[in-house]
């Protein structure tokens, strides 16, 4: 199938987009200041990889092509995920790591809102925390 030929529906668009990647912890490890300290590295790390991917496409392309065992990736299909990727982190207000509470509370609402079945059925409290955010120095 040629891109031309899909039928793109952006959840945004359909009023249910929802938080999907994130860095979870169990709350008791986040009193520890080395864990924080070792996550914040972490990301911090990742913002740096995505960033170098984005400013060298060609050859993050390579390396996933590289390594794709299967043999399904193309790199048309590689390259249009990465300026995906690149249009998410570009569009962030504080930079890639921070969670937006606007959006965490989007989330809740769409997961509550399940007529029949909801995917949660109260809103979580105590779920999120900047500790790791402030700690990169956000």
């Amino acid at each position: 199938m040629k891109p031309d030929q899909l039928v793109v529906f952006k959840y945004e668009d359909q009023g249910v987009a929802t938080l999907e990647d994130g860095l979870f912890a169990v709350e008791s490890k986040l009193k520890d200041p080395a864990f924080v300290e070792r996550l914040a590295r972490f990301v911090k790390a990742t913002a740096k990889g995505w960033q170098y991917a984005i400013d060298h496409q060609d050859e993050a392309v390579k390396i996933v092509l590289a390594n794709d065992t299967a043999g399904a990736q193309t790199p048309a299909h590689q390259k249009r995920m990465l300026l995906e990727i690149a249009k998410l982190i570009a569009g962030g207000t504080h930079g890639i790591g921070y969670l937006d509470p606007a959006s965490f509370d989007r989330t809740v609402n769409v997961l509550l809102s399940g007529e029949s079945d909801p995917v949660i059925s109260k809103p979580p409290v105590g779920a999120w925390t900047h500790a790791v955010w402030e700690k990169m120095g956000g």
